[in-house]
């Protein structure tokens, strides 16, 4: 099968399992939606799902073929929830080492495009993220991991944020978590839920409900 294929994960800290076995896979043209509450293990999945944490268990493909890290494959980006861009680099050289496909689509960002020469370390911390967020989307890499992208942005960045994700999806799979669920529902096409270690498939409010991750309001 071709796409990111993420099988039998399985991490524990202290002896208690975080992640038990969670399969999912992503497709090229396709945005997968992590959910689940705090704790449940969602950072710890991309980031093994990246290579930044190592699992005790973990079969992980990418387009048939076996990988380890998933930065290795060079087809694979990642958006931590911290900064990751040195605070000296300029936008330009941030987008210099990230971004060669689709440069000219960042470039006629306006607000990319008006501070090209300004470095992160002057910008406030929603503009940090928005620029990092950006870059990582219109990175080189197929596959992009995005962790709590949302976080730090007022509502109309994300649904700025939203726009550029289903822009560029048709040549990019996406994984997304934030704690944001409904920008989650929104963008995703398929939403998986991390829940008691173990992941499941869902299809509306009522599953979420169901599995505990919203309160059930009707009882």
């Amino acid at each position: 099968m071709q796409g990111l294929i993420i099988d039998s994960v399985t991490k524990q800290f202290n002896q208690q399992a975080i992640l038990n076995g969670v399969f999912f896979n992503c497709k090229i043209s396709e945005v997968v939606g992590l959910l689940g509450r705090n704790g449940s293990g969602k950072s710890t999945l991309l980031k093994i799902i990246f290579g930044t944490v190592n699992a005790d268990f973990k079969h992980l493909k990418l387009d048939d073929k076996l990988i380890s890290k998933g930065y290795l494959s060079r087809n694979i980006s990642y958006l931590p929830q911290d900064n990751f861009i040195p605070i000296n680099l300029s936008v330009l050289q941030a987008i210099e080492i990230f971004c060669n496909t689709h440069r000219n689509d960042l470039l006629n960002i306006q607000f990319v495009a008006d501070n090209l020469q300004t470095k992160f370390k002057d910008f406030s911390g929603g503009e940090r993220r928005l620029l990092e967020a950006l870059i990582i989307i219109y990175s080189d890499a197929e596959y992009v991991l995005l962790d709590e992208p949302f976080s730090q942005l007022a509502p109309l960045l994300v649904d700025e944020l939203k726009q550029h994700i289903n822009k560029i999806k048709s040549f990019k799979g996406f994984i997304i978590t934030d704690h944001y669920y409904q920008s989650i529902l929104d963008t995703s096409d398929r939403i998986i839920l991390l829940h008691n270690g173990c992941n499941y498939q869902i299809q509306n409010t009522d599953d979420l409900i169901l599995h505990g991750y919203l309160p059930d309001f009707r009882e």
